[in-house]
């Protein structure tokens, strides 16, 4: 039998008769009143404020040394030579020296900085194939077309890697000497372990070898134009960092987000064995650079920054001076409430009509 239709009329439509429905449910309803409002304002400007200080002396308990090597003593020789592009082949090494005043207590990391590159530029981040960085041999000689114009060489070859952001990948390198009374020693740097875990195990993978060298398995590909070695030679001392897995591309693969970055590039190696057990000592120093990444395209700044972490990271205040600001406008809202408060009245009583 069908279902028997309710009466028509102007309660037809009419909904049930439940909590749910007649909106009956039980609800609470803040009072915002003075006296609930300014201390919630004053508290919100007080935790900003402890906040901000606490923050503040922790950035400041790291230690940080940066120093701008584009045109610094002989670099500006090796500066000169890289405005001509046929010189991009040739070698120039130059040296700077510097001096720490106070010791740099506790892991310290090496960092180089560039200033005006825009790796966020999505033309230039779109320029890769992460196909081929994972090992897939098939993207490996029949690389996308979003690697264009840097896909193939003049013969025809695949590039390995191929795209704009291996292609520009830096290439200076450094030895960081110490100035001992006896005379000069390098100071141990760890060149492994610089990336995340993801990166390294994960989103970079060689090509299975099949019982072939790394350098059989990349035959029939070509390096970046703008490279001097082949990926499988990245790192001549240590076969195992070579190939996609290198360290060193695996970190600049990372694009930055800012025009004015820093990526990692060594940690000092602290052991029993060396002087530098429990840091960087106070006195002077030297790094040698093999100059090799030109700047004057991009009016650019190179730079290496030598700092020590805390829990929080390197040194960046910005986060400090937000929650100190922050407190500061809370709390100036927090007063002119309370001025206004206390002149009208909380009922408004001596408020004009």
């Amino acid at each position: 039998m069908g279902k028997v239709k309710g009466k028509p009329g102007p309660l037809a439509r009419r909904p049930d008769n439940s909590s749910f429905k007649q909106q009956r449910l039980p609800a609470w309803s803040p009072m915002l009143t003075a006296n609930t409002v300014l201390p919630f304002f004053y508290f919100m400007a007080l935790i900003c404020l402890l906040l901000g200080v606490w923050l503040l002396l922790t950035v400041q308990n790291t230690q940080e040394m940066k120093l701008d090597y584009t045109e610094a003593e002989t670099c500006n020789e090796c500066f000169e030579m890289r405005k001509n592009v046929s010189n991009a082949n040739k070698p120039c090494n130059c040296t700077v020296n510097f001096r720490i005043d106070k010791p740099f207590k506790g892991d310290v990391f090496f960092y180089y900085g560039l200033r005006n590159f825009h790796q966020n530029l999505r033309r230039y981040m779109d320029s890769r194939d992460d196909g081929q960085t994972v090992g897939r041999k098939k993207n490996l000689k029949d690389p996308s077309s979003y690697c264009e114009p840097f896909l193939k060489d003049p013969s025809g070859r695949p590039i390995a890697p191929c795209g704009a952001v291996a292609n520009s990948i830096f290439n200076d390198s450094f030895t960081l000497l110490y100035h001992h009374p006896n005379g000069r020693g390098e100071v141990p740097l760890m060149r492994e372990g610089l990336t995340w875990y993801t990166d390294k195990y994960i989103k970079f993978r060689n090509p299975k070898t099949d019982n072939l060298t790394l350098a059989e398995v990349f035959e029939g590909t070509a390096p970046p134009p703008y490279w001097q070695k082949p990926v499988y030679k990245l790192d001549p001392s240590n076969p195992m960092n070579n190939g996609f897995i290198n360290d060193d591309f695996i970190v600049w693969m990372r694009e930055a987000a800012f025009p004015n970055f820093k990526k990692l590039y060594g940690i000092l190696f602290r052991n029993n064995n060396n002087p530098f057990t429990k840091g960087l000592l106070a006195g002077n120093y030297s790094i040698n650079i093999s100059y090799n990444f030109p700047v004057q395209y991009f009016r650019g700044r190179k730079e290496v920054v030598l700092t020590t972490v805390t829990w929080f990271g390197g040194q960046n205040h910005f986060l400090p001076i937000a929650y100190l600001v922050t407190s500061s406008l809370i709390l100036l809202t927090a007063v002119v409430l309370t001025v206004v408060w206390w002149k009208f009245g909380k009922d408004g009583k001596n408020m004009k009509e």
